[in-house]
């Protein structure tokens, strides 16, 4: 049995342009020619047609390919073979984490700003706009206790003097601002005995808890508005006022 060029190509499942270039590039052997000039394939061929594709459609280039032995079961061929598993399981499992945010995002439209691990949390997507985006800058300078703390908060259920911080008005008088900041103590109190690395958020990472805190205290002043910074601000000193046991 001997075939033309566009025969054996049909047979491997591949185009006559590709048996071309693996006769240029040392991958195939010419073929006999008949009387008419025409090439005329074997068997040898098409199993080494055969072979290229498979080894090629794994993802091997031709220049590992050329450099495989003819023997299947050869160290080479399973050292090769080995290195594009490994190679082949690095990238599958970074295509499921890329899959699985992707599926966050498309659940819920208003998490689409907020890094994986919040956005999977139920307590995180009904947060308004300025938290959303301070949790975006968190993440960039928090350490992973910091980021296992602020997963927890989140799963809890906020207090109402909470709401009161999330809806104060910027233009809320002194007396206003001054309660509220007083009644958050106890709740915040609460929260860092619960999750001590919460007053420690730039602990683990490489440039430390001073650029975290100079970041998120930019955050701050630009995402929320005036009355509720100044109420951080002076829970920030009563939380930090000495002989207060706090």
């Amino acid at each position: 049995m001997a075939w033309s060029t566009r025969e054996i190509a049909e047979l491997a499942g591949t185009s006559l342009r590709a048996v071309r270039h693996y006769h240029e590039v040392g991958l195939l052997d010419e073929p006999e020619r008949r009387s008419n000039g025409y090439k005329q394939y074997g068997v040898s061929h098409l199993l080494r047609l055969l072979r290229i594709k498979r080894l090629t459609d794994l993802g091997l280039s031709l220049a590992q390919v050329a450099g495989l032995s003819e023997a299947p079961d050869s160290d080479a061929d399973l050292r090769d073979l080995r290195a594009l598993d490994e190679e082949l399981a690095v990238t599958i499992e970074r295509m499921r984490r890329t899959r699985a945010e992707i599926g966050v995002l498309l659940r819920a439209e208003e998490a689409r700003d907020l890094p994986q691990r919040f956005a999977e949390l139920a307590g995180a997507t009904g947060l308004p706009a300025p938290d959303r985006s301070f949790l975006s800058v968190l993440s960039t300078v928090a350490g992973p206790g910091a980021m296992d703390a602020y997963t927890e908060l989140l799963r809890e259920q906020a207090p109402p003097v909470a709401d009161e911080f999330t809806h104060l008005p910027g233009d809320a008088d002194e007396t206003t601002r001054r309660r509220l900041a007083e009644r958050l103590v106890p709740y915040v109190q609460g929260l860092w005995n619960r999750n001590p690395a919460l007053s420690a958020l730039g602990a683990g990472t490489p440039r430390g808890q001073n650029h975290a805190t100079r970041t998120l205290d930019a955050a701050i002043g630009d995402l929320y508005n005036p009355a509720q910074v100044d109420v951080m601000r002076r829970l920030h000193k009563l939380l930090s006022a000495p002989g207060d046991g706090r």
